[in-house]
């Protein structure tokens, strides 16, 4: 079953990133292999400012659309933000943690998903 409001909670997430020059932002599809969330995704930053700026973006675009947020994590230290949307989870990391924690790789079952899918027809 597709979830729609999943997929619009990625496009206004992806769109949010963006607005603040996010990079390499990637999309994973996790419904298939996890229950704990549909999509993964993860972006960077250059630096605790963007990062936490990215957050901000997210929260406000998500939040006026109607999806709440069910928790923050790391946002003090911005080397790594997890925002929780419930079907879909926001990573947002600098360059070092990213490269440590390899999300990419870890959920390598997941399904990658073009970010253009998610634009706007």
């Amino acid at each position: 079953m597709e979830n729609n409001t999943a997929k619009e909670m990625t496009r206004l997430a992806i769109e949010a990133l963006e607005d603040k020059k996010a990079e390499d932002i990637h999309v994973i599809d996790i419904s298939e292999v996890s229950v704990i969330a549909d999509y993964f995704i993860i972006a960077g930053g250059s630096n605790k400012s963007q990062i936490q700026a990215m957050c901000d973006n997210v929260q406000e675009k998500l939040g006026r659309a109607g999806y709440p947020e069910k928790q923050t994590e790391g946002y003090q230290t911005a080397n790594w933000i997890l925002l929780d949307f419930g079907d879909v989870i926001v990573h947002i990391f600098d360059k070092e943690n990213r490269l440590l924690y390899d999300l990419e790789r870890i959920w390598r079952d997941g399904k990658q998903i073009d970010v253009k899918e998610f634009q706007m027809s």
